[in-house]
């Protein structure tokens, strides 16, 4: 998986150039990836003002708004790509726009299924 944060100060404005190229510059990413035969799915995410976080404490189920980690970088979206190896996903990785003003996580996922 490879998931995007990114400081919002520090990306594009929406409605300007730099923003439309950051956008087309995505749309180009995605595209690769597809023609590539890797992108299983991928998601920007909706700012980090409309999540909730729950935990569970003396089993009592809490919620609160937000995000549980007061951090600079926001987790604004994720790729799942079926590659080969850590190499392999590094490559896509570097192609994600945000890349030059953020920070991708790269992060394998757990099969709980594995086949056989």
């Amino acid at each position: 998986m490879l998931l995007i944060y990114n400081d919002p100060m520090q990306q594009p404005n929406y409605g300007t150039p730099e923003f439309d190229q950051m956008m087309s510059d995505f749309y180009a990413v995605n595209e690769q990836m597809k023609a590539d035969g890797v992108l299983c799915e991928g998601e920007g995410l909706k700012g980090i003002e409309t999540a909730t976080t729950l935990r569970i404490k003396s089993e009592k189920v809490e919620t609160m708004d937000g995000p549980f980690a007061e951090t600079r970088e926001h987790l604004g979206g994720y790729y799942v790509v079926d590659v080969a190896d850590l190499d392999a996903a590094l490559k896509y990785a570097a192609l994600i726009p945000s890349a030059k003003f953020g920070t991708i996580e790269v992060r394998p996922l757990m099969d709980y299924n594995p086949a056989g």
